[in-house]
């Protein structure tokens, strides 16, 4: 019951949230299974409280790492829901110091995700570019695909980033600079 009700608390303030994320912590593996992305690639997730299906929201950098999870998810039957945030590269790690190799190949990650599903087991997915395709697609996943992994590509721009992170690249970035502390 009280985990219940801690749920349905975060969920009552994430409602009212504006710009709601959730970082998942290194406890996200042991705690989640498969769901193994590093603290840094995990922009977020929630736990729904009527399905009770883990909400997991991923870069597309950090997927090609980690793309094989989603054969542990389908072979366990997970009703997960995956948000692919799909901008082009590494843009976390181009505001902290841009270079050649935060270029990564653009994959068709859904196309991939349907490979990998191959007809066995419950799986849909899903891209979408424009928000009311975001707003379908998370009605599709809800709802009528309550009972499968959901896996939506979310396509942006590469540039379309938050005031907030370019001032933490900023900060990140001169702290990088400086010379180690001596001990």
């Amino acid at each position: 019951m009280g985990l219940e009700a801690a749920v349905e608390a975060t969920l009552e303030f994430l409602n009212k949230a504006v710009k709601p994320v959730i970082v998942g912590g290194v406890k996200l593996r042991m705690q989640y299974g498969s769901i193994g992305w590093s603290v840094g690639a995990t922009l977020g997730y929630a736990q729904a409280v009527p399905e009770k299906r883990v909400l997991a929201f991923i870069g597309d950098g950090s997927f090609q790492v980690t793309a094989q999870d989603v054969s542990t998810m389908l072979r366990n039957g997970q009703k997960t829901i995956i948000f692919l945030i799909n901008n082009g590269g590494y843009t976390i790690e181009v505001e902290i110091h841009d270079g050649p190799y935060n270029v990564i190949k653009n994959w068709n990650y859904t196309g991939l995700v349907d490979a990998i599903h191959n007809g066995e087991g419950k799986c849909w997915t899903a891209k979408v570019r424009y928000e009311e395709e975001l707003v379908e697609a998370i009605k599709t996943a809800t709802l009528e695909k309550k009972d499968s992994l959901c896996f939506i590509e979310v396509i942006l721009h590469k540039d379309d980033t938050s005031k907030e992170l370019l001032e933490w690249g900023s900060r990140v970035a001169a702290a990088n600079g400086r010379p180690p502390n001596p001990q």
